[in-house]
């Protein structure tokens, strides 16, 4: 660990010096070639290959790789003090096929995927990871999957269809809070609405239509799906296929224009047929009542919004505002049954910096207890669990970003271990983070 982390230092500390650097360049890209510009100022480190990413560009044909790494450790409180280090990889590759000269409308998405390492969420006592990064493709296993393998199919300005195997974090889209944790927040409760993860896999097999009502799906998209209840990222999802185990998701996402500045405001909900494990279960003494007790279906509403309060250019990114999260769940076989969280963010508010950004948020997570009745008492297992996260995202180059973080955590274990009958401390948790993207 101590060679690790003198190997991750020099890193930071080369990349310092490029930022430093940065100043004195001058070439920079252009919306018609994306990738081109020198060392310092491209939008990636790889660049334009020599002009061949720009026309692939052109010709409908992207390729998107990135690397995250994260160090991260509780500090106090918790279960343990461990830090841990870890990262994940990932790369898309997206084809336009009406830029591709072959037909109009349509669109691939491939995904692969792959993290090493581990997170720092078994130390802290919370059910919501404190490190999206470490969550997928699947936590605590240093795999590379294809989460995503699917294609749309635009039948028109206003309507299109799409089948495959999908990633589902792009739902319940936030301009300020959102995505797989490489550069927002860190924590999971605010890249996506946590109570939707009992019945949405993170990768599943799903179909469905897309609906653009002003043509524009920045302007308005609604989408209808349907979506296998069960799905990995490391298997194609068609063995557990089923009619009995389906999630019928139907988003809706508007922007807005309240204060004369961008914002968004969706509304979504899901129910689930499958056959769950009911979170109250009952222990006797009677062999003939021994079996486990299920709950069939499951539902959430949830809703989402972000505001620009700052935005000097329309449209630009740039400026701050607010963020929150609410969902309503079934509370039984989906214990977490109701969700919230409110937040700051923005983006370069400094003139000389205007690719750094920041966020401060806070979440809470009513928890619908889970019981285990015995002969000789009731045992409860969670309490509600609520957290308050901020980091700071510094672009020591517009493919390399830096972000320390900080999040103090009230998890929703009670204690260590069913034997331990104290209370665990909060957890404070602090990490590092760096982005490079290739």
């Amino acid at each position: 660990m101590t060679k690790k982390r003198s190997v991750i230092t020099v890193a930071l500390m080369v990349l310092f010096g490029i930022s430093l650097g940065a100043k004195a360049a001058a070439q920079e890209a252009s919306p018609a070639n994306p990738y081109s510009g020198n060392f310092w100022t491209r939008s990636t480190l790889t660049g334009d290959w020599g002009g061949a990413r720009n026309d692939l560009a052109k010709n409908g044909v992207t390729f998107d790789l990135s690397l995250t790494q994260t160090y991260q450790g509780v500090t106090s409180g918790g279960k343990s003090s461990t830090w841990d280090y870890g990262g994940r990889g990932s790369l898309t590759t997206k084809v336009d096929t009406g830029k591709l000269g072959l037909w109009p409308g349509g669109f691939l998405t491939v995904e692969v995927e792959g993290n090493f390492g581990h997170g720092a969420t078994p130390n802290t006592g919370a059910l919501i990871p404190v490190n999206t990064n470490q969550v997928f493709p699947a936590p605590g296993k240093s795999e590379l999957d294809i989460p995503a393998l699917n294609f749309v199919q635009f039948l028109s300005e206003y309507a299109g269809v799409v089948a495959g195997k999908i990633d589902t974090t792009g739902g319940d889209m936030n301009a300020f809070a959102h995505g797989k944790g490489d550069i927002q927040f860190m924590n999971t409760a605010f890249e996506l609405n946590p109570a939707l993860l009992v019945t949405v896999p993170y990768s599943t097999l799903g179909a469905g239509v897309i609906l653009l009502p002003n043509k524009d799906p920045n302007a308005a998209i609604i989408n209808l799906l349907v979506l296998s209840t069960v799905g990995q990222a490391s298997t194609s999802g068609f063995d557990t296929l089923s009619v009995n185990q389906l999630t019928y998701n139907a988003e809706g996402r508007v922007r807005t224009d309240f204060f004369g500045m961008t914002g968004h405001q969706l509304l979504g909900g899901l129910y689930s047929n499958k056959e769950f494990k009911s979170i109250d279960q009952r222990l006797s003494l009677d062999p003939g009542v021994q079996g486990i007790q299920t709950k069939s279906g499951s539902w959430a509403v949830y809703y989402n919004f972000d505001q620009y309060l700052y935005e000097p250019v329309k449209g630009s990114g740039k400026g701050f505002g607010i963020f929150g999260r609410f969902s309503v769940a079934d509370g039984n076989p989906n214990f977490l049954q109701y969700f919230y969280s409110l937040g700051v963010s923005g983006k370069g508010l400094l003139s000389s910096r205007p690719d750094d950004s920041f966020g401060i948020g806070w979440y809470y997570i009513n928890i619908n207890n889970p019981e285990l009745v015995t002969p000789v008492g009731t045992v409860s297992f969670l309490r509600d669990e609520q957290g308050v996260e901020a980091y700071y995202s510094i672009a020591l180059t517009p493919w390399a970003h830096l972000s320390p973080d900080i999040q103090v955590v009230r998890g929703a274990q009670k204690q260590q271990s069913l034997t331990d009958t104290g209370n665990m401390d909060t957890a404070v948790v602090l990490g590092l983070r760096l982005q490079l993207v290739f």
